[in-house]
């Protein structure tokens, strides 16, 4: 389901900023459809943790897609300056 996410992410019109709240709803979609077991209670709050699999996140299996997807949207993330 992580390729929901990268739809969402690539259908919006350039030049159109997404909010921090977006981006950061993105970047951990792609982690919890992977497995990932959140820590803070905004992720857990905001996916669960039912399923997951993954404490750390460099165990999450991603596929190439995926982590260039997540490597995007940090990059935007950094240039918003949202907050980590």
């Amino acid at each position: 389901m992580a390729a929901a996410a990268s739809i969402v992410l690539a259908g919006t019109l350039p030049g159109m900023a997404q909010s921090c709240d977006e981006l950061w709803y993105q970047r951990n979609l792609i982690y919890k459809e992977a497995g990932y077991c959140f820590k803070t209670a905004n992720a857990v709050r905001s996916f669960g943790n039912a399923g997951c699999r993954f404490d750390n996140q460099a165990d999450v299996p991603l596929s190439a897609r995926d982590r260039a997807e997540i490597d995007s949207i940090r990059s935007m993330e950094r240039t918003m300056r949202c907050a980590p």
